[in-house]
C-alpha cells in the first residue's frame, strides 16, 4: 500500500496530553477501519453445569473495532473531503456488521462505503492468512492514509492480525492507542498498554489498533442498520484479491482438539440465615476447600527444577521484553522443558549466570532502540541466520507486536496467549490457546518450519533454578532503527505480574468506592492478597487497568477469588474461571455472581468484612 499525497510542511504536533490550544492541520484523509464480527458476549452466561449458553445469541461488532469506526468517523468528519472504507472479512452474516459501521458514518455526514471480503476460499484462515487477505485488499482499495483496527477481538483474544498487516504493508503500527491527536501527516498517541503507557509519534500513512476507551462506541439498532442502502457495500471474492493460497491451505496453523472448560462452581449460599453465621458457615467451607491454606501446604507448590540443557537439541528462542524478568523465567523454565537447548534473545543487558539458571543455553545480547518494530526486524534477521526449532515470548503489548512481525518476516505461524506449550509425537510443537472468552481451549499446530507462539503472563510455572550450569558469554549483536516510531515515554503504572503471581485476589466492583479500599486493608492483610476489579472501576479510573478482570482484561488463577461490590456478569467472571473457589458478597440474593461462585455470602460488605476478618483471624490463632 503506498500512501496517499501528503501536504508539505507539516510541523511537529503538541503532546496528547492536552495544554493549550494550536492551530492543527486538517487535511482530507482516505481512512480504512478493519472490523469483526463476534458472539455478542454481553448475553452469555454459564448454565447449571459450568458452561457456555450460546443459544440465540447474536453476532455484533467486536467491542475494540466499535472504537475504531468512531474514531474513523469523528476524524473524516472533522476534515472536509475524508472518506471512510470500512472493511469485514467473514461469511454472509458479517454483513450486519458493515451495516452498523456505515449507519454511524451516515448519520454523521461522513462519505463512507463497506467492502466485505467473503468466499469460501477464506474458510479456516489462521492470523497470518487473514492478514494476508486483508494486505491485498487494502493494497486494492487504497492508497489510505490511517488504517484503524480493534486492538483485538474478544474472542480471541490475538491482537495479531494489525501488526501482521503492519509488517505486509511495510507501515508503522501503534497498538492500544487511547489517545490520538492527528495534525497533518503526523499522529502523537498515547497508547494503553498491559500495566503503562506508552507515549510515541508516527508519520502517515500509518496503522493503529484502538483501546476500548479511545472514544465513543459505534452503536445503531436493527432498524438503523438496515436502512443502509445496499449500494453501500461492495463484496469481494478471493478471486479477485488474488491467486492465494488463502483459507486453511495459506495458513501455516492449523486448529486441533477442542476441549470445554466446564468450570462448574458449588454454589453454597445460607438464604435467610443472620449474617453472622453466613460468614462463619462460609469460612467453614473455604477451609473445608483448602482455599485458605498457606503456600506449600499439603496441596502442595512444590516447583519442578529446570532441567539440565540437552547439546544438540531442536533450539527454543526465547524473545526477553525489556524490564521483565519474572516472564523472562518462565519462558525459559518452559523452554528447556521443552527441548533442553535454549537462546535467549534479550534487549536488557544479560544477567547470565540467573539466565542460566532459569534456563539458557546460550544468550544474544540485542544492542539498539527499544522500538517494536526495530526489534522484530533484529530478531527475525537472527533467526533467519540461526534457524530455531520455536521462538517464543509473553503475549503483552510489545510481544504480541514484535511476534507478529517475526512470523511474517519469516512467514510462521504464531499462536497467540498461549496457556501451555507441548511437544506432540510428531515433535513439532502444539500451543494450547484459550478462545470465547475462556470456555473454551484449543491445541494448535504449525505447518512451518520455524514454531512461534506469545504466552499468557502468570500461566506457566515458575521452576526451581537449576545449579551449576555453565555461564553462557552472551553475544553482542547491535542493530538500528527505521526511526518511523518515535518512543517519547514508556511508563508503568503497575505491575503486569501481581495478579498473576497472587495466591488470592479482592475483586471490586463499583459498590465499592475508592475512598472505602481502605476498608478492605484488614481482609487483605489476613489473606495475602492482592486488588483486582471489574472494568467499570478501571473505567472510572479507581484502579489501574492492569487490575482489570474479564473478557477486556485478564485471566487470573489465584486459589481464592474474593468478589465484592460486583453484580458478577459474565465477562467480568469468566476472567477467574481458573480460580480454585470464589467467595462472593452482595446485598442481592438474585446477583449473577452467586451462580459463579463456590461461597456466597448475601448482605452489606461493609457489615460482612469485618465480621469475615474476625472469623479467618480467630481461625488462625486456633
Amino acid at each position: 500500500m503506498h500512501a496517499a499525497p501528503a501536504s508539505a510542511g507539516a510541523g511537529t504536533p503538541p503532546a496528547v496530553s492536552g495544554g493549550a490550544k494550536r492551530a492543527v492541520t486538517l487535511r482530507a484523509m482516505r481512512i480504512a477501519v478493519l472490523v469483526k464480527q463476534i458472539p455478542r458476549f454481553e448475553e452469555m452466561e454459564l448454565g447449571p453445569d459450568g458452561r457456555l449458553r450460546r443459544d440465540g445469541v447474536e453476532p455484533e461488532m467486536n467491542p475494540y473495532c466499535r472504537r475504531a469506526v468512531s474514531k474513523a468517523c469523528e476524524l473524516a468528519a472533522q476534515r472536509p473531503g475524508s472518506s471512510v472504507r470500512v472493511v469485514t472479512m467473514g461469511p454472509q452474516s458479517a454483513e450486519d456488521t458493515l451495516r452498523e459501521a456505515l449507519a454511524w458514518g451516515i448519520e454523521r455526514g461522513v462519505d463512507i462505503e463497506g467492502v466485505h471480503v467473503t468466499d469460501p476460499a477464506f474458510g479456516g484462515s489462521d492470523t497470518l492468512a487473514t492478514a494476508k487477505a486483508l494486505a491485498a485488499v487494502l493494497t486494492r482499495e487504497g492508497p489510505f492514509d490511517l488504517v484503524l483496527a480493534g486492538r483485538n477481538s474478544v474472542d480471541a483474544d490475538t491482537g495479531q492480525v494489525p501488526p501482521q498487516l503492519a509488517e505486509l504493508l511495510d507501515l508503522p503500527f501503534l497498538t492500544g492507542v487511547r489517545h490520538l491527536h492527528v495534525d497533518g501527516e503526523v499522529v502523537d498517541a498515547r497508547c494503553e498498554h498491559d500495566d503503562g503507557w506508552l507515549q510515541a509519534r508516527v508519520r502517515l500513512p500509518a496503522i493503529l489498533s484502538c483501546a476500548e476507551r479511545l472514544c465513543e462506541p459505534t452503536k445503531v439498532d436493527p432498524e438503523g442498520r438496515a436502512a443502509v442502502p445496499a449500494g453501500r457495500i461492495r463484496r469481494v471474492a478471493a478471486a479477485e484479491v488474488g491467486p492465494g493460497p488463502w483459507g486453511q491451505a495459506g495458513s501455516p496453523t492449523w486448529v486441533g482438539p477442542v476441549k470445554v472448560l466446564a468450570a462448574a462452581r458449588a454454589r453454597h449460599r445460607w438464604p435467610g440465615v443472620a449474617l453472622a453465621t453466613q460468614v462463619e458457615h462460609a469460612v467453614a467451607e473455604l477451609r473445608r476447600r483448602g482455599a485458605l491454606d498457606a503456600p506449600g501446604a499439603a496441596s502442595g507448590t512444590a516447583r519442578d527444577r529446570v532441567p539440565d540443557p540437552r547439546p544438540g537439541a531442536r533450539r527454543v528462542a526465547v524473545i526477553c521484553e525489556p524490564g521483565r524478568a519474572h516472564m523472562h523465567r518462565e519462558l525459559l523454565g518452559k523452554a528447556a522443558q521443552l527441548t533442553g537447548d535454549v537462546l535467549a534473545i534479550t534487549l536488557d543487558e544479560p544477567d547470565a549466570p540467573a539466565m542460566a539458571g532459569w534456563g539458557a543455553d546460550a544468550v544474544v545480547h540485542l544492542r539498539g532502540p527499544n522500538v517494536e518494530e526495530d526489534v522484530a526486524r533484529a530478531v527475525a534477521d537472527l533467526l533467519a541466520r540461526e534457524p530455531v526449532w520455536a521462538a517464543i515470548t509473553g503475549s503483552t503489548a510489545w510481544g504480541r507486536e514484535v511476534a507478529s512481525r517475526v512470523a511474517v518476516r519469516l512467514d510462521a505461524g504464531l499462536v497467540g496467549d498461549a496457556v501451555d506449550l507441548e511437544v506432540a509425537d510428531d515433535a513439532r510443537l502444539v500451543a494450547w490457546k484459550p478462545a470465547f472468552g475462556g470456555q473454551l481451549v484449543a491445541a494448535i499446530g504449525y505447518d512451518s518450519a520455524v514454531q512461534l507462539a506469545t504466552v499468557r503472563a502468570g500461566v506457566l510455572p515458575l521452576l526451581e533454578p537449576r545449579a551449576g550450569t555453565p555461564v553462557p558469554a552472551p553475544e553482542a549483536l547491535a542493530f538500528g532503527s527505521r526511526e518511523r516510531v518515535h518512543v517519547l515515554a514508556r511508563t508503568r503504572d503497575d505491575d503486569l505480574d501481581v495478579l498473576a503471581d497472587a495466591r488470592s485476589v479482592i475483586g471490586v466492583g463499583r459498590g465499592v468506592r475508592p475512598d472505602e479500599y481502605g476498608m478492605l486493608e484488614p481482609l487483605r492483610d489476613v489473606l495475602g492478597a492482592e486488588l483486582g476489579a471489574t472494568r467499570k472501576v478501571t473505567d472510572e479510573g479507581w484502579l489501574p487497568r492492569a487490575r482489570q478482570i474479564g473478557i477486556t482484561g485478564r485471566s487470573i488463577a489465584p486459589r481464592l477469588f474474593v468478589s465484592i461490590g460486583a453484580s458478577g456478569k459474565f465477562n467480568h467472571m469468566v476472567g477467574v474461571r481458573a480460580a480454585g473457589t470464589v467467595l462472593a458478597i452482595n446485598p442481592d440474593p438474585d446477583a449473577p455472581v452467586f451462580d459463579a461462585a463456590d461461597v456466597g455470602i448475601v448482605g452489606d460488605w461493609h457489615e460482612a468484612v469485618p465480621l469475615l476478618v474476625a472469623a479467618l483471624t480467630t481461625g488462625a490463632h486456633r
